[in-house]
């Protein structure tokens, strides 16, 4: 492709107990003290937007780096070792006396996902740990998770909001994803809707979840939204134009660019800036203003064919299309990617497993793949 990516940010060792292919009963049921459940092999893979969405692009095409860090533990030897399988390893940093990030993943056969997570190192990850000569020669920085990050949400986001303008600074695209925030951990108590005033105007392309989003920018909307689901997953009962769309005009005013809202299994929200806003945007990514500014839509999921978990599945779709984007792909076929991306993530335990290649998934849309709805 000929354009250098960097995607930077959290890294973690995802470890996901496999849990029997049979009726497991409510979440109160299944996790009763004192109860043995016996268990398939646990997956073990890489985790976190660094090695998720930084490997999804990298399989699907594109030259990218990836820049995190980890301990020199048991759990970063293996991070390394498995990142080395992709020629990944080399710009990685290990500090010595800090943990390796780790998420237990426990994916219940129908029931949403819960995460046991420790940050571990990326909580010291800075902005200058990522060399300025290779800010220099990438088109596009690609940064995730400042959620799981202490040293991005400090300080009211100093630490994000300088690791976005020294990327801005060295000429390159930026793009930027989030997740999710315990509420009581110390990222629950940031102050999300100031942090996001701040760093939106120095990204080209948001890619947020629709709960993070509520979260950050709209907590009582959330509350008022899981009533409404009845303790199911909130993505089940959306309306897009009455809950996710006043989530697109607050970013579009605090000055985002190309905005994509990952809605879970229904789908993703797209918007973009008017032309003159869009300007600068579309000249960093080579972008025809007149076609890519002023559009707003909602690119329903692809058909998977099977569901074993969501784990990367709007990190992969994030990766497919940043791709597209740099590889000169209109916005709507952008978007078909990244639906199809998505969609194949599903069909395995880990972010990367039931990834396709590039020409496959174009293929499958070519052919009539069906969508959810």
């Amino acid at each position: 492709m000929g354009k250098k990516v960097i995607v930077a940010g959290h890294i973690c060792l995802d470890i996901t107990p496999v849990f029997p292919r049979r009726e497991m009963g409510g979440i109160g049921e299944i996790f009763t003290p004192g109860k043995l459940i016996r268990m398939n092999p646990a997956d073990v893979h890489t985790g976190g937007a660094v090695a998720n969405t930084g490997l999804a692009m990298k399989i699907l095409g594109a030259d990218v780096s990836l820049m995190g860090k980890t301990g020199t533990d048991a759990f970063g030897d293996m991070v390394c070792s498995l990142l080395k399988k992709y020629g990944a390893e080399g710009q990685m940093l290990r500090s010595e006396g800090e943990s390796t990030s780790y998420s237990v993943v426990l994916a219940v056969p129908g029931i949403d996902r819960i995460f046991l997570h420790n940050p571990g190192a990326n909580d010291t990850f800075r902005a200058e740990d990522i060399p300025w000569e290779c800010l220099k020669e990438a088109a596009l920085f690609h940064f995730g998770y400042p959620p799981l990050m202490a040293s991005m949400y400090e300080r009211g986001g100093e630490g994000l909001l300088e690791m976005l303008r020294r990327a801005r600074m060295a000429g390159t695209a930026v793009s930027l994803d989030m997740a999710a925030v315990d509420p009581e951990s110390e990222a629950g108590k940031a102050d999300w809707d100031s942090i996001l005033k701040k760093v939106i105007p120095y990204t080209d392309i948001f890619v947020p979840s629709v709960e993070e989003l509520f979260y950050m920018l709209d907590r009582p909307g959330l509350e008022a939204l899981r009533r409404r689901a009845g303790g199911e997953d909130i993505t089940g009962v959306l309306d897009i134009e009455r809950d996710v769309r006043p989530l697109g005009e607050k970013c579009m005013s605090y000055g985002a660019k190309i905005l994509l809202v990952k809605c879970g299994a229904p789908g993703i929200y797209y918007r973009t800036a008017e032309e003159e806003a869009f300007g600068e945007t579309g000249r960093r990514l080579g972008l025809d203003a007149g076609c890519w500014a002023g559009r707003e839509g909602f690119e329903a999921s692809y058909v998977p064919e099977r569901v074993l978990s969501g784990t990367g599945a709007g990190d992969t779709s994030i990766a497919a299309f940043l791709t597209a984007v740099l590889a000169g792909e209109t916005l709507e076929d952008a978007m078909h990617l990244a639906a199809a991306a998505g969609a194949s993530c599903v069909a395995a335990y880990d972010a990367l497993s039931g990834l396709k290649p590039m020409s496959e998934l174009k293929a499958k849309i070519a052919a009539g793949w069906k969508k959810v709805r």
